[in-house]
């Protein structure tokens, strides 16, 4: 595959949306790498993954699909043919007959994470405050502002329903491991990491490192397209 051909397509995971993705879109953009974002309506798995697909028609050619947190589970659940490698940022990713609420509860969570219920209408929405204390508290306090303005709820539907067989399975993954998550603790992403076999990179970083250390991201996404093209 030649890397400069391909696209990247980047997922974004509950409680976010595309803008999440901004600071990551620029440095590909500064590598002349094409990349488009998908929106997730979160309203069940099935309906996250005819979204990302609608969109996955809509690109020629190759594709490395990157997935954040909840969206490890969307971006592992297609099965178009175009995606040629995928990349973890912090993500989720159960295998077949797991539910994304069993892989995010397989180990204790910190006292940080924040305690999570559906409201009267049935969305799981992330508590304001969360953002500075869990979600991205590496951000700047105006970015921690602007993303409790914009998150996105997550209904109980997108994680209670068992995946079928994941395609990383099938095809090389990357896996980036946020060391100082509170919203997925470390050990289990690197037990997802390990079981998918993929190629880890640690680093210090909170659970959104698409807009707190946008470079690292850049660099993982780098590395899964040239190792692709390969």
């Amino acid at each position: 595959m030649n890397s400069k051909a391909a696209t990247v397509v980047l997922v974004h995971g509950a409680w976010a949306d595309e803008s999440s993705w901004d600071k990551t879109v620029a440095l590909l953009h500064e590598k002349q790498i094409k990349t488009v974002t998908v929106r997730l309506p979160l309203s069940t798995l099935a309906d996250d993954v005819a979204a990302l697909d609608q969109v996955l028609e809509q690109v020629a050619g190759p594709v490395v699909l990157a997935g954040h947190a909840y969206a490890g589970a969307v971006i592992g659940a297609t099965h178009s043919s175009k995606v040629k490698a995928l990349v973890y940022v912090a993500a989720l990713a159960p295998d077949q007959g797991e539910t994304v609420a069993d892989v995010f509860n397989r180990y204790e969570h910190d006292a940080l994470a924040p305690q999570l219920a559906p409201d009267d209408k049935g969305w799981i929405w992330l508590p304001p405050e969360a953002f500075a204390t869990a979600f991205a508290q590496h951000a700047s306090p105006a970015e921690q502002k602007v993303l409790a303005a914009v998150q996105l709820p997550l209904s109980p539907a997108c994680i209670t329903v068992a995946v079928g067989e994941p395609l990383w399975k099938q095809i090389p993954a990357w896996y980036l491991l946020a060391e100082q998550d509170h919203m997925i603790p470390k050990q289990t992403q690197r037990f997802m990491a390990e079981r998918m076999h993929a190629r880890i990179s640690a680093y210090p970083v909170d659970h959104l490192p698409s807009l707190t250390a946008p470079k690292l991201v850049a660099a993982i996404i780098l590395d899964a397209l040239s190792h692709s093209a390969a």
